[in-house]
C-alpha cells in the first residue's frame, strides 16, 4: 500500500512539474510570398525532439522545460535555417520563421521519421530539378509511370505502371488539388483520366504512392494514386510563347492579381490560360486546338482558417490517324505516319469548381473540407477493326457522353502525446457521384452519318467512403500506420435503347484495411513494410447486367522496401512489391474496349536513384520490374496482354547560377506481350529528349527536342483482329500508333 501511496504521489509530482513547463509554437512561410510552408522538418537540437509543419505551417512543442532553445527547420528546395528561442515556465513562446528559396542540395535531404508515411523526397527533388514543360510530362514525373498517346492529343494517354496496361485510368487514381480526374463508367473505358484541363506551368508539386496502402484513397488506387498540386500563388506574372515543327503554336500567360498588397492582408490570385495548335506530325493534318482558363484565389478568412477557391475551364478538339496494322505499312498501303480511316478524331470539355477550406484549432486539430463539381463533355470517333464487321461502310464508332460529377472531402485530424510516442487520428467522410446523360455507342460513317446505336443510356452512379486512420511515432525510430475504410457504391444505368426506357440498379459495400510499419535507424536510413486492401469498381453497365455481382472487385498488396543515403548526395528508395487482383481489366482489340475478366498476380522490383555529381549537375535512374501473370489460365497462356515487365528512365539535370539550366533524358520500354500466349510481342523503344533553358531576372529563353536521334518507334500498340477493305478475312496483328519523331520547339517567357 505504501509502495503504491509512493508511486501516486510521484505521478502527482510530475504531472504538476509538466503542468508549469512551458511551451513553444511556431509558424513557418516563404519569404518571397508569404505563404506557410507545409512538410517543413523542425528539429529542437540536442533534445531529440521533432516535428512537421501543417497545413498553416506551425509546429508545436509541449512541455518544455524553461530554457533557450536552438531550432532548426530545413525543407527541400529552401536554405536551412537555425533560430533561438527562450522558454518560460506556464508561458507559450511563439517563433516566426521566413525561409529562402535556395538551389537543391541532396547533402542536406534526410530521411524524416516524422514523415516516414507520407514524405515525398523522390517527387519534390525531381520537380524542382525538372520543371514541367508540357502536358506529357505532368505524369511522367512518377518514377516507373508510362504514357503513350494514340488518338492525337486530345485523348487521354494511356498509362502504365507497375506491370499493368492502365488503359486511360482503370487501376490508377488520379486527381488535381484533391479533387477527381477519373471518370467512372465512362464512355471509352473505366476510369478515364484526362489531365489536358491542367496547365502545366501552374504544377507545383506531385504526390504519389504506388500500391493500395493509404486509408484516404479509394476507388482505382490499386497499382497507386496521384495529386497534382497547382500553384496557390504566382510569385510573378510571366507571358510564354512557344513555336514548333508540324505547325506547332502555343502561347499561355498567368497574372498575379493582388501583387504585394495581397501578400501583406494574406491574400492571393491569379487567373492563367492557354492555346495550343498543331497539325502533327501525321500524313492527315491533326488540326488539335486546346484551350484553357483557370482562375485560383486563396486567403485567410480567419487567423487559423485557410480558404483556396479555383475554378477552371478546358475545350479540346482534334483529327487522329488512329492505329495502324502492321501490314498496311508493309504493303504501302499507307505510311508509317499515315492512317487507315482519316476521319477519325473527337472533341471534348471540362468545367471545374473546387473549394477547399482547412481550419487549424486552438489544440492544433487539424479540420480539412472541400467541394468540388465537374462539367464534362467527351465525343470520340475511333476504327479499330477497319472493315471486318461491315465491309460496305467500316467499323468506324462514336462513344459519347454528358457528365454531372460533384461530391465532397473532408477529415479531422487530432495530435496526442502519449509518454513518448505521438499519435495522430485521422477520421474521414468522403461523398461522390456522377450523373450522366446519353452514354452512347454508335456505329457510324466519316464521322456524320449514324448507321445505329449500340448503346445509349443514363449512368448515376454514387460513393460515399468513412475511414479511421492512426499514425503513431511510437519512438524516435519507429512508426505505425494502420487504418480502415468503408466503401459503399450504388451503381444505376437507364437503357433508352427501348421504347420504354429501363432502369436498373445494383448495391455493394467493401472494407479496406491499410496497416505499414516504418522502422528509421537513422536519418540515413529508413526501411518500412506497406500492407492493404484495395479495389476498383466496374463500369455500371457491366454491373447492373450482372445483377451487382463483381461491382467491386478487390486487390491485396505489399511492398517492402528502403529509403536510404549511403553517400550524402546518393538518395535511393528500393522496393519489392506484390500485387493480387480478384479481376483483371483485358483490352479487347476487335472491339476497342477494355472488358473485366479473372484473378492476376504482379511481383515486381522498384528501384529509383537520385545523385548529385556536382553542385550544379544531378543524376536520376530509375528501374522497375514486374512479373504480369493471369492466374486463372494454363501456363504460356496466362501473359497479360500490353501488361510493361521492364522500363526504365533517368537522366543527367543542369541548374547553374548564371542562368542556363537543361536535362538530358532517356526512356526505355522492354519488349512485353501482346497477347494471352505471347506469340505476337508488342516491341520496346529507347528514345531520349532534350530540354535547355537561359535564364535573366525577366525572361527565359527555352529549346525543347523530344526523340533528339529521331528514332522510328512505335508509341502505343495492340494485338487487333482487323479487316482492310478488299481482304477476304480478317487478321490479327500489331496495331500502332506512330512515336514522335524528332520533335523541337522554342519557348520564350517574360516575367513581370
Amino acid at each position: 500500500m505504501r509502495y503504491l501511496l509512493l508511486l501516486f504521489g510521484l505521478f502527482l509530482i510530475s504531472q504538476s512539474a509538466l503542468a508549469h513547463q512551458g511551451s513553444l509554437v511556431g509558424t513557418v512561410s516563404d519569404h518571397a510570398t508569404g505563404l506557410p510552408i507545409k512538410g517543413v522538418n523542425v528539429r529542437l537540437w540536442g533534445m531529440g525532439r521533432a516535428a512537421v509543419t501543417n497545413e498553416l505551417g506551425q509546429y508545436r512543442f509541449a512541455n518544455l522545460p524553461a530554457a533557450p532553445y536552438r531550432i532548426e527547420l530545413s525543407h527541400l528546395g529552401y536554405a536551412p535555417q537555425s533560430v533561438t528561442a527562450v522558454v518560460q515556465n506556464d508561458h507559450v513562446t511563439a517563433v516566426q520563421t521566413h525561409l529562402l528559396v535556395a538551389s537543391v542540395q541532396l547533402g542536406e535531404v534526410t530521411v524524416s521519421a516524422s514523415r516516414a508515411h507520407d514524405q515525398q523526397l523522390i517527387s519534390s527533388l525531381d520537380i524542382k530539378l525538372r520543371p514541367i514543360t508540357n502536358s506529357q510530362e505532368i505524369l511522367r514525373l512518377v518514377p516507373g509511370l508510362f504514357i503513350g498517346q494514340h488518338a492525337g492529343g486530345g485523348k487521354a494517354e494511356q498509362i502504365f505502371l507497375r506491370g499493368f496496361d492502365l488503359d486511360h485510368g482503370t487501376d490508377i487514381r488520379l486527381t488535381v488539388d484533391g479533387m477527381p480526374v477519373n471518370m467512372v463508367s465512362h464512355a471509352h473505358g473505366q476510369g478515364y483520366a484526362d489531365l489536358h484541363f491542367v496547365i502545366p506551368e501552374l504544377v507545383e508539386g506531385v504526390d504519389f504512392k504506388k500500391g493500395p496502402y493509404q486509408t484516404d484513397k479509394g476507388n482505382l488506387a490499386t497499382a497507386g494514386w496521384v495529386d497534382f498540386r497547382t500553384r496557390t500563388v504566382l510569385d510573378r506574372s510571366f507571358a510564354k510563347l512557344e513555336v514548333g515543327q508540324y505547325g506547332t503554336y502555343r502561347a499561355v500567360a498567368g497574372v498575379d492579381l493582388l501583387g504585394n498588397r495581397g501578400k501583406t492582408n494574406n491574400q492571393s490570385a491569379y487567373i492563367a490560360s492557354e492555346y495550343s495548335y498543331t497539325d502533327s506530325y501525321f500524313d492527315n493534318p491533326q488540326r488539335f486546338n486546346r484551350f484553357n482558363l483557370t482562375g485560383k484565389y486563396h486567403g485567410h478568412v480567419a487567423p487559423n482558417t485557410q480558404l483556396t477557391i479555383t475554378g477552371s475551364t478546358f475545350w479540346s478538339k482534334w483529327n487522329h490517324s488512329g492505329q495502324i496494322p502492321d501490314r498496311a505499312v508493309a504493303s504501302g498501303l499507307t505510311d508509317f505516319f499515315g492512317s487507315v480511316d482519316p476521319t477519325e478524331g473527337g472533341e471534348t470539355g471540362r468545367t471545374n469548381a473546387n473549394v477547399q477550406l482547412v481550419t487549424v484549432t486552438p489544440r492544433n486539430h487539424v479540420i480539412k473540407q472541400q467541394l468540388f463539381y465537374s462539367n464534362y463533355n467527351f465525343e470520340l470517333y475511333s476504327n479499330f477493326t477497319f472493315f471486318k464487321e461491315d465491309t460496305v461502310n467500316g467499323d468506324q464508332i462514336r462513344q459519347r457522353e454528358r457528365r454531372n460529377l460533384f461530391g465532397y472531402n473532408g477529415s479531422y485530424s487530432t495530435q496526442t502525446t502519449l509518454g513518448k510516442s505521438e499519435w495522430t487520428t485521422t477520421l474521414g467522410a468522403q461523398y461522390r457521384q456522377d450523373i450522366t446523360n446519353g452514354t452512347e455507342l454508335s456505329h457510324t460513317v466519316n464521322r456524320t452519318e449514324t448507321i445505329n446505336r449500340i448503346q445509349f443510356g443514363d449512368v448515376n452512379e454514387l460513393n460515399a467512403a468513412l475511414y479511421t486512420d492512426e499514425l503513431v511515432q511510437l519512438s524516435s525510430r519507429f512508426t505505425v500506420n494502420a487504418g480502415v475504410r468503408y466503401d459503399f457504391f450504388r451503381s444505376q444505368y437507364t437503357d433508352r435503347l427501348t421504347a420504354a426506357p429501363i432502369t436498373r440498379q445494383a448495391m455493394q459495400g467493401i472494407l479496406s484495411p491499410k496497416l505499414n510499419l516504418y522502422y528509421t535507424a537513422s536519418p540515413m536510413w529508413q526501411f518500412y513494410l506497406n500492407t492493404g486492401r484495395g479495389f476498383h469498381s466496374n463500369d455500371a453497365r457491366v454491373v447492373v447486367a450482372q445483377q451487382g455481382r463483381e461491382i467491386l472487385p478487390t486487390a491485396y498488396g505489399s511492398d517492402l522496401g528502403v529509403m536510404m543515403k549511403p553517400f550524402p548526395k546518393l538518395l535511393i528508395n528500393a522496393a519489392a512489391w506484390y500485387l493480387w487482383l480478384q479481376q483483371e481489366f483485358v483490352y479487347v482489340g476487335d472491339e476497342g474496349v477494355v472488358e473485366p475478366s479473372g484473378r492476376s498476380r504482379r511481383i515486381g522490383i522498384d528501384l529509383s536513384a537520385r545523385y548529385q555529381l556536382t553542385p550544379h549537375l544531378y543524376a536520376d535512374l530509375d528501374l522497375n520490374t514486374a512479373r504480369p501473370r493471369a492466374i486463372d489460365a494454363e501456363t504460356g497462356q496466362n501473359y497479360l496482354p500490353l501488361a510493361p515487365v521492364f522500363t526504365s528512365t533517368g537522366g543527367l539535370s543542369l541548374q547553374t547560377n548564371s542562368g542556363l539550366s537543361g536535362s538530358l533524358r532517356y526512356r526505355y520500354m522492354a519488349d512485353r506481350p501482346a497477347n494471352e500466349d505471347n506469340s505476337i510481342v508488342a516491341n520496346g523503344y529507347f528514345v531520349n529528349d532534350l530540354q535547355l533553358n537561359y535564364g535573366k531576372k525577366h525572361y527565359t529563353l527555352g529549346l525543347s527536342v523530344q526523340n533528339l536521334f529521331d528514332v522510328r518507334w512505335k508509341e502505343t500498340q495492340f494485338a487487333t483482329e482487323s479487316r482492310l477493305k478488299g481482304e477476304a478475312a480478317p487478321v490479327t496483328e500489331i496495331h500502332f500508333t506512330p512515336g514522335t519523331p524528332f520533335f523541337a520547339r522554342l519557348n520564350y517567357t517574360y516575367f513581370w
